[in-house]
C-alpha cells in the first residue's frame, strides 16, 4: 500500500496541495480530458449526479453543465473549500464531507457516478467501487478516473510507494470483483510527456425500469461551515 493511501496521510497531503491544486492538476488533467470523459456517459433528462473524491471542483464543474441536481463527496475540507469558492456551499451544489469507501447516500440513488482523481488514495478500492455501484441506479453509469500503471520500472517503483496505479488488467479484476458486468476502459493524456489516465465507464447491473427513490441524499449530512 502506498503512503497515500493511508487517509490520515492522504488527508494531510490535501491540507496543503489544495492550495495549488488547480493550476497542478491542469497538467496531468485538463478540461479537454475532462470533456472527453463526459462524452461517454449518457446523462438523460434531469439526472441526479454524484462526484465521489470531488476536490476543488474540477470534475463537478464539468458535470454541472450536464445536470442541476449534482451532488459532490470528499474527505478534505481544505479541497471542498476551493468547491464552496466556486459554487457556493449549497447553492449550485449539494456537498458532503466523507468516505468513498462508505458513502452516505442510499442505494439506487443517482444516475451517473462520476470519480476522477480519487480511486488511487482508497485503501480498498474494491469496496469503494462497490459502493459507487450500490449507490448508482441499475442501469445507471459509474466513470472512474484513475493513474495508468507506469511502464519505466524506476517509474513503478515511484508509483508503487505513493498511492494505487493500475493498468487494465488490473481494473478488470478491480471491476468485476465490485459487482460490474459491463465496462470498458480508455487511456487518455494531456500531453505526450504527461502521466497517463485510465478512465474506467460501468455500466450498472439492471435496467432503467427503476424508481427514483425520494430523499436520494437523507443519508448524507451536507457539511458545514464549521468542519
Amino acid at each position: 500500500m502506498g503512503i497515500l493511501e493511508d487517509k490520515s496521510n492522504a488527508r494531510l497531503f490535501y491540507k496543503y496541495l489544495s492550495k495549488v491544486y488547480d493550476q497542478i492538476n491542469s497538467f496531468n488533467w485538463n478540461e479537454e480530458m475532462r470533456a472527453e470523459a463526459l462524452s461517454w456517459l449518457e446523462f438523460g433528462d434531469d439526472p441526479k449526479v454524484l462526484d465521489v473524491g470531488c476536490g476543488t471542483g474540477f470534475g463537478t464543474e464539468g458535470l454541472l453543465e450536464h445536470a442541476d441536481d449534482v451532488h459532490g463527496l470528499d474527505q478534505s475540507i481544505h479541497q471542498m473549500e476551493k468547491a464552496f469558492e466556486k459554487f457556493g456551499r449549497h447553492d449550485r451544489v449539494n456537498f458532503y464531507r466523507g468516505d468513498a469507501e462508505r458513502l452516505p447516500f442510499r442505494d439506487d440513488a443517482f444516475d451517473v457516478v462520476w470519480s476522477s482523481g480519487s480511486i488511487e488514495y482508497w485503501p480498498n478500492p474494491v469496496e469503494g467501487l462497490r459502493e459507487l455501484r450500490r449507490v448508482a441506479k441499475p442501469g445507471g453509469q459509474v466513470l472512474v478516473v484513475g493513474p495508468d500503471y507506469p511502464h519505466n520500472p524506476v517509474l513503478q517503483r515511484v508509483a508503487d510507494a505513493i498511492m494505487l496505479f493500475y493498468d487494465a488488467d488490473e481494473a478488470d479484476q478491480m471491476f468485476a470483483e465490485a459487482g460490474y458486468e459491463e465496462f470498458e476502459h480508455h487511456i487518455q493524456q494531456a500531453t505526450p510527456q504527461s502521466p497517463r489516465a485510465i478512465t474506467t465507464v460501468a455500466r450498472v447491473p439492471g435496467g432503467d425500469e427503476a424508481d427514483d427513490a425520494d430523499g436520494d441524499e437523507a443519508d448524507g449530512d451536507e457539511t458545514n461551515a464549521d468542519e
